[in-house]
């Protein structure tokens, strides 16, 4: 199940889920904590509940806008949730997830931090309380006529972002890799030159395993970007974006850019793990949208992998935490959080430590679940504003208990490393670099809108 809040500019993450690998056997994930549920028992005491709530009228529209994605034939779901028959078995299941908030698997902490994320799929209130009162009602299916037309979904096979932008400008291809059928984690790591004939301006990638076998061997997909330095080398410089299971692209904010240039080369880090069958020649692709010629951006964004330092020396039955810190001599905007681990880690959290002292938390995730990475993107207005001198505090646990159902063995030792069994620890940040005078700019801009919020707020009050 996914969220209900859309926003415009994302309209492309809709489809996000989609684009999920299954995962390797190796991490010992599966549905089974929804399919291992029973029927939902007829007899579900409906004191206190809303006894005209049926599924017809009222539960398949939130399903179809919140849940069908993964939940259909040919999807990731571990059951389909089309038809009444179908889902009324599970009703208990689903009331237990969304009231907890484990379904849509969006991991960001509600209440705490900033919460006003692009294209946030968490349930609202209200929707959460339509199918707790349903299950509780007995799941009772309403009139047939009720039910909304079905969703024709897209094409698996298209991009993810042409819905709103089309088909890509350009795409970058991996050369071709033999992912064998039997084996340990492999890593591809080709270097191919951009094509493009000239320098521009992006404003949109999205990388993409291969159709239909690539999804189950793909772990993840990052396209580095390399660029000649003075002494004629290449030299990373970024990265364009990541494919990991539950995420595709990146859209850059309208007041910035990233730059290609014609003799830029990419670095391909592709980590394969066999599923049993052979993948012949498999190729990950970089789709990319260009501004207009022409087009100059006020600043320029970048995407980097932050580390969190410290050992993931995970006893039997044990406990760790990881932390990072990262100043920038300038301001900054801070665009997008995205958390990564395995599956020990169980939540990351950034903060600022600002240079007049005071610490604010800006995101907390504590139901980290590696089967879904989420990149949270701001809200414009809400995007942190750092002056230069800012402390980013980044912190991670991680959980080898018998209370973590996703650890493959509670009773071994875990270690840092890149392999699928062993643990990572750090975080995707977008960031925009800022100049004095554009960070001084938004941060009035924000001060004035935020007044005449108050001012209309005020208004409303009176009247």
């Amino acid at each position: 199940m996914r969220g209900s809040h859309r926003h415009s500019n994302h309209a492309w993450s809709r489809a996000t889920a989609l684009a999920v690998a299954i995962m390797p056997v190796a991490l010992g994930l599966a549905f089974g904590d929804l399919a291992g549920q029973g029927p939902a028992a007829s007899g579900v005491n409906g004191a206190g509940a809303k006894a005209d709530v049926t599924f017809s009228k009222d539960v398949a529209p939130i399903l179809q806008a919140n849940c069908q994605i993964c939940h259909r034939p040919g999807s990731v779901g571990p059951m389909p949730l089309l038809e009444y028959g179908d889902t009324r078995r599970w009703a208990s299941r689903m009331k237990d997830l969304v009231s907890k908030r484990l379904m849509p698997p969006f991991h960001l902490d509600t209440g705490l931090g900033i919460q006003d994320i692009k294209d946030d799929w968490r349930l609202s209130e209200a929707d959460i309380e339509t199918i707790v009162a349903w299950a509780d009602a007995g799941a009772p299916e309403g009139d047939p006529a009720d039910m909304p037309p079905p969703v024709e979904w897209p094409n698996e096979q298209k991009w993810q972002l042409e819905d709103i932008l089309g088909p890509p400008d350009h795409v970058i291809r991996s050369k071709p890799f033999d992912v064998p059928a039997e084996g340990g984690d492999t890593w591809w790591r080709p270097r191919v030159p951009t094509g493009l004939e000239e320098d521009r301006w992006v404003m949109a990638f999205e990388t993409r395993p291969s159709f239909p076998a690539g999804r189950q061997v793909v772990h993840h997909a990052i396209p580095r970007l390399l660029r000649l330095n003075e002494e004629g080398e290449y030299q990373r410089i970024q990265s364009l974006s990541e494919y990991a299971m539950g995420k595709v692209g990146e859209i850059v904010p309208n007041d910035a850019g990233r730059m290609l240039k014609a003799n830029d080369m990419i670095e391909w880090d592709a980590h394969y793990y066999p599923m049993g069958y052979d993948v012949p020649g498999d190729q990950v692709e970089l789709g990319i949208w260009f501004h207009q010629e022409g087009y100059e951006p006020e600043f320029q964004q970048d995407l980097s992998l932050y580390p969190l330092r410290g050992d993931i020396a995970l006893a039997p039955g044990g406990t760790a935490m990881t932390q990072g810190f990262h100043r920038w001599d300038h301001p900054v905007r801070l665009d997008s959080f995205q958390p990564h681990g395995h599956v020990h880690l169980h939540a990351m959290s950034i903060q600022a430590l600002y240079p007049d002292g005071r610490l604010e938390l800006i995101s907390m995730v504590t139901d980290f679940d590696a089967r879904w990475h989420h990149s949270y993107i701001y809200e414009d207005d809400v995007a942190p504003l750092l002056p230069p001198g800012t402390v980013l505090v980044m912190t991670g646990w991680y959980d080898n208990t018998a209370e973590n159902e996703l650890t493959p063995d509670p009773e071994i030792w875990y270690a840092r490393g890149a392999r699928t069994g062993d643990e990572m620890s750090h975080a995707w940040l977008a960031v925009t670099h800022l100049s004095e005078e554009g960070y001084q700019r938004l941060v009035e801009e924000r001060e004035a809108k935020l007044a005449t919020d108050e001012d209309n707020d005020d208004s409303n009050d009176d009247n």
